[in-house]
């Protein structure tokens, strides 16, 4: 499960179009190819996947083989829409996000569910322009009576489209998976539109972000009490969820989730969840022995209290992943937390990451844990101590993913981390921000000139901004695993440096990096000279080059974004 960060949809690769895309997507809709071109150029040259490329390919010989071969005008119907879209025809799915729908789209996308018998599919998010106007979809969902997954993430939602939504439910009986996610007028009071309406074979309920209050909780504990097979319910990123205290309905929710006795997967990352809402799903988890994701993060509230949870969490006897990261957890909270650990034999994943107080306790935490299955234990910005960081070089043989950013014993002692990892089994290793010396660099790179890093996936050495050029040089010299997908060596903000020393080493390591997918370089000045050979070496790469716009070439795409750990480093 995505992290409010993370890893979900929402974090989603594409980024939101601008305005002026939005409605410059409605006049080239409406205007011929040749039209189109100049207008296209004048507006959106230099970018890669624009409308007008998509549409003039959908305007070609595939639509006459799609007629002629598909079965009948119907389905070449669907095939003129959906190559507009840029998107291919496919009888059981339909992935129609990030199209800029238009409510007239919408309402001709539906009018060709009649000829779509077989749709399974349906995937319509990130259109926000639709809000308002869901009833053109719903009222042909007759149609698509066997549609098992309906996606409507962040299209502006309003309760008289959830009103209408629970309406025609009952035109797809087979529904398993429902997302509305990032819709804010899914919340206050419009979820009551769903009571009673969703189909019992539904096994997958998303609602995050959709600003839920305790009433809306009341609700959703009527609704999971009637869906038995529910497999995952995630509410994430509903803060208001759990506050209300004298509406208790988070206390009917948490109650309800005993009739869901198959539920697998729980989110309530950053809900508002206090020590009471703790004790209140405390109670149900002895009724949920199927229980194997549970995500606690992001509830600073719940500080003080963590124990009122840990009492059931033995009753979890399949849990794989618990996250906790952010939570503020207290000491007491951390000793009732490994007094548990010995009875969940079947966790893989912890994150009890961003708590300051576990710096203290991370040696009886990692003895606590069935370290030969562990695969993820990050333990960034907890304050390691050097005895707690010498108690996890015990889990790192074991672990895919090595985080320990932002800590600052790490510099100086990386050697002990790295001598502990297995190379067929690291795939992640994050050192951003903990005070890497040059030492530290050059005992890298001869890990990896030995091969112990032979399957490492990410490497994020960024914020370190002691290492000197001799480190640099090293790494590179040393070529890196040939498996290295992405690589971040940035500086901090506010300050800058010079690469024009190792620039030369990662040039030629680069062709020894044949997965390199994004090199992440921000704040390094470079001239024009090396600037050019840089740009000679990655012109034939699809590799994405982050770099400040003032230091790199105006062809590569640059940005300038921070690490979300950055601005929380610092509490």
């Amino acid at each position: 499960m995505e992290s409010a960060g993370g890893q979900r949809g929402r974090d989603g690769g594409s980024l939101r179009r601008s305005p002026l895309d939005l409605i410059m997507n409605q006049i080239r809709r409406k205007r011929t190819a040749s039209d189109r071109k100049p207008l296209g150029r004048f507006l959106s040259r230099d970018r890669t996947g624009i409308p007008e490329d998509r549409e003039e390919r959908g305007h070609g010989s595939g639509v006459v083989e799609a007629v002629e071969g598909g079965g009948g005008a119907g389905w070449g119907r669907v095939c003129v829409f959906l190559q507009r879209l840029g998107k291919t025809a496919d009888s059981s799915s339909l992935a129609l996000s990030h199209c800029d729908l238009t409510a007239t789209d919408l309402l001709e996308f539906a009018t060709l569910l009649q000829f779509l018998p077989q749709l399974e599919e349906v995937d319509v998010s990130w259109n926000e322009l639709i809000g308002g106007c869901l009833t053109a979809l719903t009222s042909h969902l007759q149609h698509v009576g066997g549609i098992r997954a309906l996606r409507l993430c962040s299209c502006r939602l309003s309760a008289a489209d959830v009103a209408a939504l629970g309406e025609a439910l009952g035109c797809v009986p087979l529904l398993e998976i429902l997302d509305l996610s990032w819709n804010g007028g899914v919340g206050c009071g419009a979820l009551q539109g769903l009571l009673g309406k969703l189909p019992p074979p539904l096994r997958e309920l998303h609602l995050v972000a959709c600003q839920l209050t305790a009433a809306d909780a009341t609700a959703l504990g009527g609704i999971v009490s009637a869906v038995s097979a529910l497999c995952v319910l995630d509410v994430s990123c509903n803060p208001r969820l759990a506050q209300e205290v004298d509406a208790g309905g988070f206390v009917a929710l948490a109650s309800s989730l005993a009739h869901a006795g198959g539920l697998a997967t729980l989110g309530l990352q950053a809900c508002g969840l206090r020590p009471d809402s703790l004790q209140a799903l405390g109670g149900s988890l002895r009724c949920l022995p199927s229980v194997r994701e549970l995500d606690l993060s992001c509830n600073k509230s719940l500080a003080g209290g963590l124990d009122r949870l840990t009492l059931h969490l033995a009753h979890l006897t399949h849990l794989e992943s618990l996250d906790l990261h952010l939570c503020h957890l207290t000491r007491s909270d951390l000793e009732a937390l490994i007094q548990v650990l010995p009875s969940l034999a079947a966790l893989t994943q912890l994150d009890v990451s961003s708590n300051k107080e576990l710096g203290g306790v991370a040696h009886q935490l990692v003895a606590a844990l069935p370290l030969a299955q562990m695969r993820r234990l990050p333990l960034n910005s907890c304050s390691l101590n050097q005895d707690s960081f010498t108690a996890l070089a015990l889990a790192v043989p074991y672990l895919r993913t090595v985080d320990v950013s932002w800590c600052k014993v790490v510099g100086g002692r990386v050697s002990l981390l790295l001598d502990a990892l297995q190379p067929t089994v690291v795939l992640e290793l994050n050192l951003s921000s903990c005070d890497l010396t040059t030492e530290d660099l050059l005992h890298l790179a001869a890990v990896c000139s030995r091969g112990g890093l032979s399957s490492l996936r990410t490497l994020d050495v960024s914020y370190n901004g002691c290492v000197g050029e001799a480190g640099w040089s090293a790494l590179f010299s040393a070529g890196g695993p040939a498996s290295l997908q992405d690589l971040d060596l940035s500086l901090r903000p506010l300050t800058s440096a010079s690469c024009s020393a190792w620039l030369p080493a990662l040039l030629d390591a680069l062709p020894r990096l044949p997965a390199l997918t994004r090199l992440a370089a921000q704040r390094w000045t470079v001239d024009s000279r090396d600037q050019q050979r840089l740009n000679r070496c990655l012109r034939k790469r699809s590799v994405l080059l982050e770099w400040d716009a003032a230091s790199s070439s105006s062809s590569f795409e640059a940005t300038n974004q921070e690490s979300p750990e950055e601005s929380r480093s610092e509490e």
